[in-house]
């Protein structure tokens, strides 16, 4: 099968076969300094924006590996990452007010049973985000979807629907470079990426970059 032919889901989505888990958090996400941590970004540029921009999507880390990994190594490649570049971004740590509801496309079996491969995680965006829409309007109602990250499959990303209610208690927030315990989970995440920290400008990726912060 090609990469171009991930299936579009199917017109009536009530009857796709959807896993439903409560996750209590707390999630991770980095952001703008400047911005609030619940910032959504640009609106249809990321993998599982709604197509039709009928609703907003924020996306998370379930842990900070999986927030600084989809950020400062989204472009495949990246190996390097600039002083500047981290003292620009924070990574805070969130805690929902009640479990949240999200469609589990990380389990054993789940992309099977609604029909889908990887792909829907590595491959075409436009696809991708036609999944997200269906999967929005199924009866299951969830807060959004749970899916593995695409440069570290072992971590976990959420893509939650901005127009479900729930609320985040902010936990932390502070610069990725801040000192203290901060600095030293930099250098572990650093070390086990094999990233190298370096003071000038960004290094260039082989790939274009979409946007500058994922989540």
């Amino acid at each position: 099968m090609s990469l171009e032919a991930l299936p579009a889901p199917p017109e009536n989505v009530g009857k796709i076969y959807v896993s439903v888990v409560e996750l209590a958090g707390p999630f991770f996400r980095t952001h703008g300094i400047k911005r609030g941590p619940l910032s959504p970004g640009n609106t249809g540029l990321n993998r599982f924006d709604a197509p039709d921009a009928s609703y907003g999507v924020l996306y998370l880390g379930c842990d900070a590996h999986c927030a600084f990994v989809e950020t400062f190594a989204h472009a495949s490649g990246t190996r390097t990452v600039t002083t500047a570049a981290l003292k620009n971004r924070a990574l805070s740590q969130l805690k929902p007010t009640r479990p949240l509801r999200l469609i589990d496309l990380a389990g054993s079996g789940a992309l099977v049973r609604i029909g889908v491969d990887s792909r829907l995680f590595a491959g075409d965006y436009q696809r991708a985000q036609l999944w997200s829409k269906a999967l929005h309007d199924h009866p299951a109602k969830a807060d959004g979807l749970l899916y593995p990250s695409r440069l570290d499959p072992s971590r976990r990303a959420v893509a939650l629907f901005l127009d479900r209610h729930w609320k985040f208690a902010e936990l932390s927030r502070q610069s990725w470079y801040a000192p203290g315990p901060q600095r030293v989970l930099l250098a572990e995440i650093a070390e086990h990426y094999k990233i190298e920290l370096i003071e000038n400008e960004f290094v260039a990726s082989r790939k274009p970059v979409r946007q500058q912060t994922m989540f």
